[in-house]
């Protein structure tokens, strides 16, 4: 479950740069949207390169279930941003989004907590 893991925060990373990488990148501004579409495409083939194996490994290997998958795959997402947000972006982490995080924590616990039976 480790790699999956480490495959869904590496795939994340590219993800937060494709879907917002492109706000902060100084060669980018003032080019038509169209090159920040291409150029976010391009990155985000990366993600597929990861996020593509972790599912396969953490589902078809009969570890996690699809559910199990997703809320992982959201927190992780979130994760990521948080700290994309801060360093890159600038942004301070607010009390109700820190509030918002540890809500989803819980949903990890509950997602996590019980193996449906088959």
């Amino acid at each position: 479950m480790y790699k999956v893991v480490l495959l869904l925060v590496g795939s994340n990373i590219f993800m937060t740069l494709a879907w917002y990488g492109h706000l902060r990148l100084k060669w980018l501004e003032g080019k038509p949207l169209f090159v920040a579409i291409l150029v976010a495409w391009g990155v985000a083939f990366f993600e597929y390169c990861l996020q593509v194996p972790a599912n396969r490994m953490g589902y078809l290997g009969g570890s996690l279930t699809g559910y199990q998958l997703k809320v992982i795959q959201e927190v992780i997402t979130l994760g990521v941003f948080i700290v994309f947000a801060w360093v890159v972006l600038k942004e301070r982490l607010t009390w109700n989004y820190a509030v918002s995080f540890v809500l989803m924590m819980g949903a990890v616990y509950f997602a996590m907590a019980a193996k449906p039976s088959p």
